[in-house]
């Protein structure tokens, strides 16, 4: 069988879209796909009910997850500064935090420019696989 062309991703796309799914993963004659969205946390305020000039657009909110289980770390090391504050401002790649798994140290990038404005693991706590670690501020 050939590998996947742009119309079978896009059919994906669409599938994960009318569902809902954030993640979809498929691996078939050697080529693995992996698609992901992110989550979003708050979108729109609705208005309050007769009053349609209230609608008001709120920043658009993103959630970094964990990808892996394992002990989730603030900083490099325990006198070491955190890689991230809430406040700061980051950029797509830049590293967020690390999650220690089977004695390997995972650094945990951004997804998004923007702004933390939560973090909500505290430094040394085990996390699950799709646990929620930051909210992002993005920058549109």
């Amino acid at each position: 069988m050939a590998s996947m062309d742009f119309d079978e991703i896009d059919q994906i796309l669409e599938l994960m879209h009318r569902h809902g799914l954030v993640e979809f993963e498929l691996e078939r004659d050697g080529t693995r796909v992996r698609l992901r969205r992110p989550e979003r946390a708050a979108d729109v305020t609705a208005p309050p009910p007769g009053d349609v000039s209230a609608v008001r657009t709120e920043p658009e909110l993103a959630v970094v997850q964990a990808p892996i289980l394992g002990t989730f770390y603030r900083a490099s090391g325990p006198d070491a500064l955190p890689f991230v504050s809430v406040g700061d401002v980051v950029r797509t790649g830049d590293v967020l935090c690390l999650i220690e798994a089977m004695k390997l140290m995972n650094e945990i990038t951004s997804d998004f420019d923007g702004e933390v404005v939560e973090a909500l693991i505290e430094s040394g706590q085990p996390v699950q696989y799709g646990e929620r670690l930051f909210i992002i501020r993005t920058h549109v």
